[in-house]
């Protein structure tokens, strides 16, 4: 097995951008292009919110718009926001939301600006309609979804326009029909160890025949640094130690992965290493 041992980087306290991305994605992210399973929808329009692109502070017009189409998220009050919003993990609160592609316009001055649409359900877009923290949320999440879906940095200073729906033309979107899990959890094969094995789930995402990434959760508690951790990744295995011998594990995966593009974070507040991991290409 060849191994890379140089994945491990210096704990943070948050999660790695990919991961984080992943994490995004398991919100209930559906994706734009059609399909089989797919249905063209027209997005009815919503609140228009004027930001930048960073670094050329380009303008950047986002269209949250709504449809019937789309499923609420689970019920959540104001209070369980709050909570949220205050806990180690936010993002396990699933917005089902549609992304769709940039398309070019003029602004008031004649400019030219680009906008993309985000789509929600109706019902969610009433409750956020009614209460500003709701709102300011559903935006960061719109920011951050169209970020990690087209490689954007865009300014967080941004603008609620009063009093315009949209800006341009809203464009037909693409939503599944048929609904299936976003991440999938495997039994993976083992190896074989005297030294007492961390508990562990083994993901994949998305939860199709030929996934594109892998995701492996380890809890190591006692763990305080990762410089305690010897972590080696093969094309189809793990392998990781916790020194001194306080925890191993040895692994093999379902499906051949990337080791150059695998990341691996440790959290120390959760005491979980993540080690996210793109399945190379049949």
């Amino acid at each position: 097995m060849e191994t890379d041992s140089s994945l491990l980087s210096t704990e943070l306290d948050q999660q790695d951008e990919l991961y984080q991305q992943l994490l995004l994605q398991s919100l209930g992210e559906m994706r734009s292009s059609g399909g089989p399973d797919s249905k063209p929808i027209r997005p009815q329009p919503g609140v228009c919110v004027k930001t930048l692109s960073m670094p050329d502070k380009q303008k950047v017009f986002i269209n949250i718009c709504q449809s019937p189409a789309l499923p609420a998220p689970p019920p959540l009050s104001r209070e369980e926001l709050m909570e949220l919003l205050e806990s180690d993990d936010p993002s396990r609160y699933r917005i089902p939301m549609s992304l769709g592609e940039p398309h070019t316009e003029t602004d008031h001055n004649s400019r030219g600006c680009v906008a993309y649409d985000v789509v929600i359900s109706d019902e969610f877009f009433q409750r956020c309609q009614k209460d500003e923290l709701f709102q300011q949320f559903l935006i960061a999440v719109s920011l951050e979804g169209l970020e990690n879906k087209y490689a954007l940095e865009l300014s967080r200073d941004w603008k609620l326009l009063k009093n315009r729906k949209f800006l341009g033309s809203l464009v037909e979107q693409n939503i599944r029909t048929k609904s299936k899990p976003v991440i999938q959890e495997l039994q993976p094969e083992w190896g074989s160890s005297l030294t007492p094995s961390p508990d562990f789930r083994l993901l994949v995402e998305p939860a199709v025949v030929h996934p594109e990434y892998l995701i492996a959760e380890i809890r190591l508690p006692g763990v305080t640094s990762a410089r305690s951790l010897v972590l080696d990744l093969g094309e189809d295995r793990l392998v990781l130690d916790a020194r001194p011998s306080v925890f191993h594990l040895d692994f093999f995966f379902p499906f051949l992965v990337d080791q150059e593009s695998s990341v691996a974070q440790y959290n120390t507040n959760t005491q979980v290493l993540t080690v996210t991991m793109r399945v190379a290409s049949s």
